[in-house]
């Protein structure tokens, strides 16, 4: 198992992950301001299973991939690397999206049937799990990142990787029902939303500039 510093190195960069604003946060808010606070959770959860199905297909292939050749492991590194440092280096140069644009209505609750409310729930989340599940760039993330918190004599890496994924999704759902929650708070205060965001887009960016230096200066294990 990592150590404790590496675990809380891990939490802390999950974290700044999930507060930074994407397609997965835009789409939890945009739901809660739809339909409630109700729908905005459901957006959460189904996002959250979507990145399960990423961790549970690396994990269980990373043991494969950790016992193959070192070209295969340093193309896999190389690749990680470049997504790494391009992700952070995107974050720095990004400028704030208008979040506050079109966020200044009440959220509407559903008054209509039972049925339709479950029906419309059901859509949302599958929605939502689609949104993850099937976009390659998660699988990529969690073959980039996670690993490098894996020890590098782990008895059983993939079980590490399993745990740190779980560990790293319990903290994401934590954060994404947290936008949901606080959405029509938000919405009402867009001009210091923005600045935030501006600030954590460029924390976040450095980080993963980091993390992708770090990855690629990582020696294949010996086999």
């Amino acid at each position: 198992m990592p150590e404790t510093q590496q675990i809380l190195m891990f939490v802390v960069a999950g974290v700044l992950l999930n507060l930074t604003p994407g397609p997965d946060v835009l789409f939890i808010v945009s739901q809660s301001l739809r339909g409630g606070v109700r729908m905005g959770l459901v957006a959460a959860w189904g996002i959250t299973a979507g990145c399960f199905v990423h961790v549970a297909i690396a994990a269980f292939g990373l043991g494969d991939l950790l016992a193959s050749s070192a070209p295969a492991f340093n193309l896999i590194k190389w690749l990680g690397a470049a997504y790494l440092m391009w992700m952070g280096l995107s974050l720095l140069k990004t400028t704030a999206h208008t979040v506050g644009e079109g966020w200044t209505e009440t959220p509407v609750l559903q008054t209509g049937k039972a049925s339709d409310n479950r029906r419309n729930l059901r859509a949302v989340f599958l929605k939502a799990f689609a949104t993850n599940a099937l976009n390659p760039k998660v699988a990529l993330f969690f073959l980039a990142f996670v690993p490098q918190f894996i020890p590098a004599n782990s008895p059983d890496p993939a079980w590490t990787f399993v745990l740190l994924g779980c560990l790293f999704n319990f903290n994401g759902l934590l954060i994404c029902m947290a936008w949901a929650l606080a959405a029509s708070w938000l919405s009402q205060r867009a001009s210091w939303l923005q600045l935030g965001l501006r600030k954590l887009d460029r924390l976040a960016g450095l980080m993963f500039v980091g993390f992708g230096l770090k990855l690629a200066m990582t020696d294949a294990p010996a086999h």
